[in-house]
């Protein structure tokens, strides 16, 4: 193909056509390459281009695994790749090549992913929008007014503009699900220990982030977490074993499902008319699949998680602005760090050890509330975001003080950082959009370790309400 179909493809489509021999490693490349540097000037979804290596790569090779000659892109947070820089967003770390893989990258190039380059992010990941001083702003594809998520907002903005199939994301307060709502695509956090961060990492911000992917199909999520999670030991945890591939669960439907609904926020605030009715009809949407929902809210005490989650963030924004400063030998200032960065960093100094693991203690006591709260339902339906994407420029990032920053987002991510909390997985899936035409997407929140319920009932709504056509629809 010359490729016009290209964009509503999934990888693994584009890696049969290349077993096949229908198309080559190096006209996908040049394909993807094309079409970046066609949308990347209003997107700015790529900050940096790997093009060159991965027209060698895809010339020179003959790929192997089950994503063979796929491109894609890799996240400027961890993922770490050969002769590529990564620089989590901020002008304070250096843009110094790596000089070998994380396990992480390994696993997908032995898959047959082609990194062609590096996503924009927030500093530091901070914030649910990607707006960063040192690249600028990432612009969602359908609305360019609009942010496409954060931190995993340039991985999202470039596969929801059929750039890539397939890019690096990773989750520490829902940055992979919130991009995933905002510009429609599958995006799941996985459980605590289920991808390794090694070898450079093992415990980001305590226990709350994670890697994985954002994608168009179901499908290509489930092969890319079968590519990734075999367990690396020395890491600090492990979820629990998979239920097999995932890929091959995902063509068994779930059991009947027990489903609690949330149709109101934590703290009992009711949420934008447009997100209720996502939520009311994707619960009818699993009523008529053949699933039990009911509505009720896990006894969670809301302020406190929120405190909570806030105290173990400033801590390891504290901890980043340090380690990075000590290794570019600059000392942090406003000329080097944003703003709500330096607040939070100015916050975290002041946090003490005993405030610190109370604060995990805390985490770790909700985990068994959660854990109670599945003994009777299987999920928990939630929006993924209180509103529908933020338009860019809503969060002032000069202000230093970060809870005051925050305060137009009051509301706007109600759910999502609680998995990062208790470790469990949770799923965005694009089942719903707005009259206007932006994506609304829902979550679904599951047990500790069972990745598989969530993927086999994300498939079983993608077959009943199917939403790869959307994709043909983007204008840039």
């Amino acid at each position: 193909m010359a490729l016009p179909e290209y964009d509503t493809v999934d990888a693994l489509a584009l890696a049969e056509l290349v077993r096949n021999r229908d198309i080559t490693p190096g006209e996908v490349v040049r394909e993807a390459i094309a079409r970046a540097e066609r949308h990347n000037p209003a997107l700015n979804a790529i900050v940096f281009k790997a093009y060159e290596h991965a027209l060698q790569h895809a010339n020179g090779n003959s790929p192997e695994g089950p994503l063979a000659g796929v491109p894609m892109l890799l996240k400027d947070m961890r993922g770490d790749c050969v002769g590529m820089p990564t620089r989590s967003g901020s002008r304070l770390v250096r843009g110094v090549p790596a000089d070998h893989d994380c396990t992480l990258v390994a696993r997908y190039k032995a898959a047959g992913l082609n990194p062609i380059g590096k996503t924009n992010v927030p500093e530091f990941g901070i914030l649910p929008t990607t707006e960063p001083k040192l690249y600028g702003a990432a612009h969602n594809p359908w609305d360019l007014d609009r942010t496409p998520g954060g931190s995993s907002g340039g991985s999202a903005a470039a596969v929801a503009a059929g750039i890539v199939p397939i890019a690096h994301a990773t989750d520490g307060g829902g940055s992979i699900r919130i991009p995933a709502s905002c510009c429609g695509l599958v995006g799941l956090k996985v459980s605590r220990g289920r991808i390794t961060q090694g070898p450079d990492a093992a415990d980001s911000t305590s226990g709350l982030s994670v890697d994985h992917v954002l994608t168009r199909s179901v499908r290509d999520c489930a092969t890319a977490l079968d590519i990734s999670c075999a367990p690396d030991f020395g890491d600090p945890y492990f979820a629990l074993p998979p239920q097999g591939s995932y890929r091959e669960g995902i063509t068994r439907k779930p059991k009947r499902l027990r489903i609690a609904a949330a149709t109101k926020g934590m703290n009992g605030r009711p949420f934008d008319p447009e997100i209720a009715a996502a939520v009311e009809r994707t619960a009818k949407l699993c009523q008529e699949l053949g699933h039990f929902v009911e509505e009720k809210l896990p006894p969670v005490e809301h302020e406190q998680m929120t405190m909570a989650f806030l105290t173990i963030w400033s801590s390891n924004t504290a901890y980043a602005v340090e380690s990075f400063s000590r290794a570019a030998g600059v000392k942090p200032s406003l000329d080097v760090i944003e703003g709500i960065t330096y607040g939070f960093w100015q916050a975290g100094l002041k946090i003490t050890a005993v405030q610190h693991i109370a604060m995990l203690q805390f985490f770790h006591r909700l985990a068994r509330v959660m854990a109670d709260f599945h003994k009777a339902y299987d999920l928990w339906l939630t929006p993924t975001l209180g509103a529908l994407p933020m338009k860019l420029g809503t969060v002032n990032i000069d202000e230093t003080d970060p809870y005051k920053a925050l305060m137009p987002m009051t509301g706007y991510v109600p759910f999502t950082a609680m998995q990062n909390a208790t470790g469990q997985p949770a799923i965005n899936v694009p089942l719903q959009w707005s009259e206007s035409g932006l994506p609304i997407g829902v979550q679904f929140v599951g047990r500790s370790g069972d990745e598989m319920t969530l993927l086999q009932l994300a498939a079983e709504l993608e077959g009943a309400a199917p939403w790869a056509h959307r994709y043909k629809d983007i204008q840039l």
